[in-house]
């Protein structure tokens, strides 16, 4: 009991009852469910503890889903699973349960927990998030090889009809398994929406005597422009970056760099420097 969150009655099977587990060894969770208080609270803490409420046959899903399987994505806010249609159980505080049908092939145990499979996952999310995060969410999955677009392919045409099918099918349209965070996927998603050609990612730039200088986060080739996302990181290794960007520079690559305030605050304007530096 000390290393895992447990339900009450657990506890009174121990010789523990509720106000035993008032006191300071103890945090309460959820209803009926606790933890010592040396566990620190983290998702995977609570995930932990909301598996104990759930029915049998029930898994995480949606976003809880995705962060179990190792995406970058708030995974408790609030908590989601799905559960067999006859179980009865609903919502309950801090987790959206959802009563349907799921193929046993589409349930599977991730870090010990049960969760619905990346690609039943990655299903359910582009049902109901906008095109451009459900993309993030497939660009991470492909890049950390947790599925591939034969596979997404694949299961697209296996499940022909099914609830989210279309949407996941749009999704793939834009997918890029080698994009590498998801700032960079919507800058892509940005342009491309916005009616410029699709750049590529992560392409190697060599020099005339085939030493490598860079790898810009999009490009594109025909006109030698490369695009960069400046992250939080970008402020630790701006010496680095600077020499680099004079290496692409160098090597006739021309590059504009933008962060994340530019694409969520000013879009228009982050495509028509692109739209512009494409057509000098």
């Amino acid at each position: 009991m000390r290393e895992k969150p447990f339900r009450l009655a657990e506890a009174r099977g121990k010789g523990l009852d509720r106000w035993h587990l008032a006191g300071t060894s103890w945090r309460k969770l959820g209803p009926a469910t606790y933890v010592s208080k040396d566990r620190a609270e983290t998702p995977r803490l609570k995930l932990e503890a909301a598996s104990l409420r759930l029915p049998a046959g029930a898994a995480f899903a949606g976003l809880s889903a995705a962060w179990l399987h190792g995406l970058e994505v708030e995974p408790c806010n609030p908590i989601e699973a799905v559960a067999p249609p006859a179980s009865g159980i609903s919502s309950r505080a801090g987790m959206v349960v959802r009563r349907c049908a799921v193929d046993p092939q589409d349930l599977v145990r991730v870090q010990g927990l049960p969760a619905t499979s990346v690609l039943r996952t990655l299903r359910d999310l582009s049902l109901r998030l906008p095109l451009v995060e459900a993309v993030v969410i497939a660009d991470m999955a492909m890049h950390l090889q947790l599925t591939s677009t034969a596979a997404l392919h694949r299961s697209v045409k296996k499940s022909s009809g099914a609830q989210g099918v279309r949407k996941l099918r749009h999704v793939l349209e834009f997918v890029e398994p080698a994009s590498e965070s998801p700032m960079e996927t919507r800058l892509r998603m940005l342009l491309v929406l916005g009616g410029l050609p699709r750049p590529e990612a992560q392409v190697t730039i060599r020099d005339s005597w085939h030493r490598f200088v860079g790898r810009p986060d999009l490009y594109y080739r025909d006109q030698r422009l490369g695009l960069e996302y400046d992250g939080g990181i970008h402020r630790e290794t701006l010496a680095e970056d600077n020499r680099r960007q004079n290496r692409l520079l160098e090597a006739g690559v021309r590059l504009l760099r933008f962060t994340a305030g530019d694409v969520f605050n000013s879009p228009d304007v982050v495509v028509a420097q692109v739209r512009n530096a494409l057509a000098a």
